[in-house]
């Protein structure tokens, strides 16, 4: 099956397209760019934050930074996506007031956008042409991509703006009680949590949680508890001058060296790697 994959060199800008039979999202996501994520083809199941939702051919969702997510497949697995990670920089770059332009980018944590058939068409051609400009890498086909990305997202704004964020059925009554259970995890990730004191609070059984959970979120639960973790850890490291045995004990870590080891299995870098960017 067809795909590639563009990174210009500082992860601020990349591009992703796959036709496949089916994948799994390997590792734990979150970013400092916003995700576009367009399902050219097929149907998959996304996990962004605390819910799950099923996903269908002409579907965008576009994703702030540092939120986690994944996908998995769907009873559907075969599928053709692409994916572009842009930082808020190259938006800036273009035009002052671009935060008037893409306002619902920042007003949510994410976006799903279902599109009318006209704009759908309009998506659709853009998507293909940033493909192609990636494939045939002419000169200055990075720049062109972006301003083709820029547009797709104006699109989306505008449809967000024009109407209500559009509605994604989840998948069971047994994702929605996941999610619950999830959005307690986010707002209690600092306290001592384990799959037992989960289960006793939510009356489950450690087993019933612990396999329902990798299938509603495509994480283990201790998978998720150590992405929510460093993801805090992470802004905390960007954004404020607290020493690193502070921040690991701040965001539930019981020992630096257990948050060290965790981090970098998560991020791919040491904590302080975020210190010095």
């Amino acid at each position: 099956m067809e795909s590639f994959r563009y990174d210009n060199g500082d992860g601020t800008f990349l591009v992703s397209y796959r036709e496949a039979l089916s994948h799994h999202m390997p590792t734990s996501h979150f970013h400092s760019t916003f995700e576009i994520y367009y399902l050219l083809s097929g149907k998959r199941e996304f996990f962004i934050k605390d819910r799950t939702m099923v996903m269908q051919e002409g579907d965008v969702i576009i994703i702030a930074p540092n939120i986690l997510h994944r996908t998995t497949n769907a009873d559907q697995p075969r599928h053709e996506r692409l994916i572009v990670n842009m930082h808020e920089n190259y938006m800036a770059a273009v035009n002052g007031t671009y935060r008037d332009t893409l306002q619902p980018l920042f007003d949510n944590e994410y976006l799903v956008v279902r599109c009318s058939l006209q704009d759908r068409l309009a998506i659709e051609a853009l998507a293909q042409a940033i493909v192609r400009e990636m494939q045939e890498r002419k000169s200055g086909f990075d720049m062109y991509a972006q301003t083709l990305v820029l547009q797709l997202l104006i699109i989306c704004c505008r449809h967000v703006k024009m109407n209500r964020q559009d509605s994604v059925e989840s998948p069971s009554p047994m994702h929605e009680r996941i999610s619950e259970i999830v959005r307690y995890m986010n707002e209690n990730y600092a306290q001592e949590l384990s799959l037992q004191v989960l289960a006793d609070t939510f009356y489950v059984s450690p087993y019933y949680l612990s396999r329902f959970f990798k299938e509603a979120t495509g994480f283990t639960f201790v998978e998720y508890l150590n992405s929510v973790r460093v993801k805090e850890a992470k802004k905390l490291l960007e954004h404020s001058g607290m020493k690193v045995s502070l921040i690991a004990k701040k965001v539930g870590f019981g020992s630096v060296t257990n948050f060290g080891r965790v981090f970098k299995s998560v991020t791919g870098h040491v904590p302080l790697y975020y210190r010095k960017a």
